[in-house]
C-alpha cells in the first residue's frame, strides 16, 4: 500500500460523524464565534487527534460522548478551542498600520493631553503584535519623560499566550523588523546553531497577557484604550458576531482613540461610534 494510500486509511470510529461534527460546530460557533462549516471537517478531524490521545479516547465518538453526555467540557474547553483556532502572525504584519500609529495616531493622542497611552491587542496570537507595538511605543516615549504606554495581549488559546509571554521565536521570524529595532529589542541566542532570539526583558516587561473570549459580554480590560488593535480576526465571525464584537472594542475605546482592523476586514454596514480616518483605521467619535 502507498503512502498516501495509507494516509487515507481510517479504523473504524476514526471519523467525525455528521451528528458529532454538528455538535462540536455548534458549541466552538457558541463559544468562540467561530464558524465551523462542513469544508472543514477534515480539517478538524486532524486537529483534535491529539486531543483523542491526551485523553485516551481511542475514537471521536468516545471523545465525543465524554464531551457531551459525560461533562468533559468542564475540564476539556479550552484544550478543544487551542486546537481549533487559527494563529497566524508576523512581527510589523501590515505594516502601514504601524506607520500611520507612530506619525498620526500617538502624536494626536499626546497633543489631546493624554500621557499614559493604553493600548491593546485583542487577538494577540504568538506575541509578534503586541510586541511590534511596543517598539513603536517605546520609540514614541523615547525623550518623551511626561509620556507613558502599556499594551494588554489577550488571546483565547493558552498555548500561544504561553509562546507569547517566553517571547522566543526562529530568527527568521523578526526578518520584518528594522535593523535598529532589532538591535535596541531583540535578544541574539548565544548558539548560533539554535537560531532562535528573544525579545528583550526591558521591553516584555511592557507588555501584559491575559486570557480572554470576544465572545464574552463585556471586557474586563480596565481603563479606556487609546489604541486597539483588532485585526484578521473579524473574519473568522458572522456579521452578527461581528457587530457584537465591535460593539463591546467600542466600550473600551476613548473618544478620539483608534482602531486598527485587518486590511481583508470591513465595518461597512454597522452603527459604530467611528470615523474612518485610514484604510481600516477608524477613530471613536
Amino acid at each position: 500500500m502507498s503512502v498516501a494510500a495509507m494516509a487515507e486509511t481510517h479504523l473504524p470510529g476514526d471519523r467525525i460523524s455528521k451528528r458529532n461534527f454538528d455538535k462540536l460546530a455548534r458549541f466552538i460557533y457558541d463559544y468562540s464565534g467561530i464558524k465551523m462549516p462542513p469544508t472543514k471537517l477534515t480539517m478538524l478531524e486532524g486537529r483534535l487527534r491529539r486531543r483523542l490521545r491526551a485523553t485516551n479516547h481511542s475514537t471521536f465518538d468516545d471523545y465525543c460522548d465524554f464531551l457531551f453526555d459525560h461533562d468533559g467540557l468542564a475540564q476539556e474547553t479550552v484544550y478543544l478551542i487551542d486546537v481549533v483556532t487559527t494563529n497566524k502572525t508576523d512581527f510589523f504584519r501590515e505594516a502601514k498600520h504601524f506607520d500611520y500609529l507612530q506619525s498620526v495616531a500617538l502624536p494626536a493622542i499626546t497633543n489631546s493631553g493624554v500621557r499614559t497611552i493604553r493600548t491593546w491587542s485583542s487577538a494577540c496570537s504568538t506575541g509578534a503584535e503586541p510586541y511590534t507595538m511596543a517598539m513603536v511605543l517605546a520609540e514614541f516615549a523615547e525623550g518623551r519623560k511626561d509620556v507613558s504606554y502599556s499594551v494588554l495581549a489577550t488571546d483565547l488559546s493558552t498555548d500561544v499566550l504561553q509562546t507569547a509571554r517566553r517571547g522566543i521565536y526562529p530568527e527568521d521570524l523578526i526578518a520584518p523588523v528594522p535593523r535598529d529595532l532589532q538591535r535596541k529589542y531583540v535578544l541574539v541566542a548565544k548558539q548560533p546553531d539554535r537560531k532562535e532570539v528573544r525579545i528583550s526583558p526591558k521591553l516584555r516587561s511592557r507588555v501584559g497577557f491575559a486570557r480572554m473570549n470576544l465572545m464574552d459580554d463585556k471586557y474586563p480590560v480596565g481603563d479606556l484604550m487609546n489604541i486597539i488593535f483588532c485585526r484578521n480576526v473579524l473574519i473568522y465571525f458572522d456579521k452578527q458576531t461581528q457587530a457584537g464584537v465591535l460593539d463591546r472594542l467600542c466600550n473600551c475605546l476613548a473618544k478620539g482613540g483608534y482602531m486598527f482592523i485587518g486590511h481583508s476586514e470591513s465595518i461597512t454596514g454597522f452603527d459604530l461610534p467611528l470615523k474612518q480616518v485610514s484604510n481600516t483605521v477608524f477613530q471613536r467619535i
